[in-house]
């Protein structure tokens, strides 16, 4: 069978790696997408004309007519959990398999969760920045994690890790989810605007949908106590950036940090980036070698299963998969 990859090069050496793509290889006939621009649309359909399978990344476009105009394609693979960027009913419609791979991530984007806590809290990346420009910093006082409150939105894989952290570092957690069901005592589940007026760090790791666009806006940042921060990791459009900036222009909060945000390819806005109270990192949150490498070697098994017509774990549409091989 034919499988293309439709990572760009940068993207293959970021997110995939040569351990997956040569067991793609070895399973396979791999064509690859050696283009510096993303594939649109029209894009992936003359890419993937006489493919069967594409495992596609976060920038390919998976969404319009893509599945009707390609007769053979029997699978869509998603090298991550999010799948957004296709169409899973048009897929449906056509009887095409989509996966998505499972959340090899979880350490990686819990660890720069605490990252980011400690640079906000004791100014690292500020007085970094002064002490590189040649400005003398001015020494702050910080607050240490130790007896703060953290307040984690959305317990799924990462924010369960995340608390196990926050509670070895003897921090008090409250976690927010109306779909979770949290057993361990040590944690309190609460309200939204409960958590907002008693955390000193809110960690968003919320799942993006319709339902929780702008989840954080003007009324959830005005719960916030003016020296907590606030920290997304989860996705741009939870947030209603506007509101953030106008609150850290006036010092409602006390900064924010962000690994995401509406700029192309899920990253922080420019002008969000750029406030003196606010650390930002280029979506980086999941790019480790063993992150990545998790999530890429899924998809090799993946393929893998559905070259044999299989129904590979990750599946989100089994029950209409008609163009098994």
């Amino acid at each position: 069978m034919k499988v293309l990859l439709a990572h760009t090069p940068e993207m293959r050496r970021n997110y995939y790696g040569d351990r997956s793509l040569n067991g793609l290889c070895a399973i396979a006939d791999v064509i690859l997408h050696e283009g510096d621009q993303a594939l649109d649309a029209a894009g992936l359909v003359t890419a993937a004309e006489d493919a069967d399978i594409i495992v596609a990344d976060r920038m390919t476009e998976g969404r319009g007519e893509i599945f009707a105009r390609l007769p053979r394609l029997r699978a869509l693979v998603r090298c991550a959990v999010d799948i957004r960027n296709v169409d899973v009913e048009a897929a449906s419609q056509a009887g095409v398999l989509v996966t998505r791979a499972g959340p090899g991530f979880v350490q990686a984007v819990a660890e720069l969760a605490v990252g980011f806590m400690v640079d906000l809290s004791r100014g690292v990346s500020r007085t970094t920045a002064d002490y590189q420009a040649g400005r003398k910093p001015e020494a702050r006082m910080g607050r240490q994690l130790a007896g703060s409150t953290i307040g984690i939105i959305g317990y799924g894989s990462i924010g369960r890790y995340l608390a196990e952290i926050a509670k070895v570092m003897r921090m008090k957690v409250l976690v927010a989810d109306p779909f979770a069901d949290v057993t361990d005592s040590a944690i309190r589940q609460v309200g939204l605007d409960e958590l907002l007026a008693a955390s000193d760090y809110v960690v968003c790791l919320a799942v993006a949908n319709e339902q929780t666009e702008k989840l954080i806006g003007e009324a959830a940042l005005a719960r916030m106590q003016t020296h907590a921060v606030f920290i997304n990791l989860s996705r741009g459009n939870l947030v209603d950036e506007a509101a953030l900036a106008q609150a850290l222009l006036e010092n409602r909060i006390a900064g924010a940090a962000m690994d995401v945000g509406r700029a192309p390819d899920q990253m922080p806005t420019p002008e969000l980036a750029k406030l003196s109270n606010v650390v930002a990192t280029p979506h980086v949150g999941g790019l480790t070698p063993q992150a990545i490498e998790d999530q890429s070697l899924e998809t090799v098994r993946q393929v893998g299963a559905i070259i044999k017509g299989e129904v590979p774990q990750g599946a989100v549409n089994a029950e209409r998969w008609t163009r098994r091989p």
